[in-house]
């Protein structure tokens, strides 16, 4: 019994310091904090502004409050005519507990930096992420990153239908290009609001080091109008994204993912993500968060990756034209 016990002792202190090994690379950049230990949970949305004053973005023939804007049961659509007709769960999400799919991921599902683009996705993945949310099989490495518990709760207050249907929503529409890389050995000063990077209002810059900033191109209409056709920037390490290409050539990327990263079967599109969510998926995957279907086949992959190739082969992926 004793020595069972300490058996268990060695194998347990040796977890540990695994798992410190593991969060001496920890990529807060991609997470939306600078350190493990720095800074609140994210917190959930924002209330419903006071600002009655109607807004106006370029190229829509619509007006919308700040409230109207990041209504949570109704979010504004500005384009209407770029996308299919929404369900009612991806328009209105499904009062109290299920917000509406298009309020973060947009109606046409780019997404940002923060949450994730869903648009183009194959629809047999799309429902199996759901499950695994709902089944607590796909988590987050970063507990204060609290958009993925969202997530998990949307999943188990939905039903199949109404999942399918946003798969199918979402399934229909293309990937389009969405974030410029751009290899740099700085990035431009930013303040992290919620978990996306915006740029300083007094401008600036400072060294970017081994990681990737990925920043709205236009910070005011990303982030208060919650415009859709305004896309990213990503600064990058120089080398990063010819580096990256090695790696997911060495790593075989290609075999599951299909040419180009374009997507294979239900296997999922890479080319032309954001590379803020890349890492997120392999870290949490490398951290044992995410469990679900296939992940088994990423488990040897990204096993032994460390923080800079967690960089690199998201620059190379993000650079991919979808």
């Amino acid at each position: 019994m004793k020595r069972i016990l300490a058996i268990a002792s060695v194998i347990a202190v040796f977890l540990v310091v695994s798992v410190a090994a593991f969060a001496a690379e920890y990529p807060g950049w991609a997470y939306g904090f600078e350190s493990q230990t720095s800074g609140p949970p994210q917190p959930g949305p924002a209330p419903l502004s006071p600002d009655p004053s109607p807004k106006k973005l370029p190229g829509s023939e619509f007006t919308f409050t700040r409230a109207q804007i990041s209504n949570g049961f109704g979010p504004a659509d500005w384009f209407p005519g770029d996308h299919p007709k929404m369900p009612p769960v991806v328009q209105y999400g499904k009062q109290p507990n299920v917000r509406a799919c298009s309020l973060c991921h947009y109606p046409n599902g780019k997404g940002r930096a923060e949450n994730a683009g869903v648009n183009g996705l194959n629809t047999a993945y799309f429902i199996q992420q759901m499950n695994d949310f709902r089944n607590g099989m796909r988590q987050s490495a970063e507990p204060r990153k609290n958009n993925a518990k969202f997530m998990a709760d949307f999943a188990k207050n939905m039903t199949d239908e109404e999942i399918k249907q946003a798969a199918e929503y979402f399934g229909a529409m293309k990937w389009t290009p969405w974030i410029k890389v751009i290899e740099s050995a700085t990035a431009p000063k930013t303040h992290v609001n919620n978990g996306l990077y915006l740029k300083a209002e007094g401008g600036g810059t400072e060294p970017l080091g081994m990681r990737i900033i990925e920043v709205p191109v236009d910070a005011e209409t990303t982030e208060i109008l919650r415009n859709p056709r305004s896309g990213f920037e990503a600064y990058a390490p120089v080398g990063s994204v010819k580096k990256g290409e090695a790696l997911a050539k060495a790593k075989n990327c290609a075999l599951c993912h299909g040419d180009g990263l374009k997507g294979m079967g239900p296997v999922p599109h890479l080319a032309g993500r954001s590379p803020s969510y890349m890492t997120r998926q392999m870290y949490d995957m490398q951290m044992g968060k995410r469990i679900g279907v296939w992940v088994d086949l990423m488990k040897p992959v990204v096993a032994n990756m460390s923080g800079e190739d967690f960089v690199n082969v998201s620059a190379y992926i993000a650079s991919l034209q979808p």
